[in-house]
């Protein structure tokens, strides 16, 4: 049992650090400092995408139109973070005593 709560948490943690790459690859691409012609940066955002646009368009849609500002990773990374701190707080004590 603490194998698995283990393996949860490492898990949100790199999720999360797929919607930070997610987030940062975008802007490149936005930026022109990355070309999507290049069969490599493109192959690394269709994996990003395809890891994190189904959670993100559930809360895109929940969130005002912000016109250019999308916070819906952010909105992401804290529901992450939050699902981390109770695990922490209310399901380790179970599961280590």
């Amino acid at each position: 049992m603490i194998a698995i709560f283990y393996l949860l948490l490492q898990m949100l943690k790199l999720y999360s650090y797929v919607v930070i790459a997610n987030v940062v690859i975008s802007w490149l691409i936005a930026f022109n400092v990355l070309n999507t012609q290049n069969r490599f940066v493109y192959s690394i955002l269709e994996f990003t995408y395809k890891l994190t646009d189904p959670i993100l368009n559930r809360i895109r849609r929940i969130l005002p139109n912000l016109g250019a500002f999308d916070i819906s990773p952010i909105i992401l990374l804290i529901l992450i973070w939050f699902i981390e701190m109770c695990m922490k707080l209310y399901v380790a004590p179970i599961i280590f005593n």
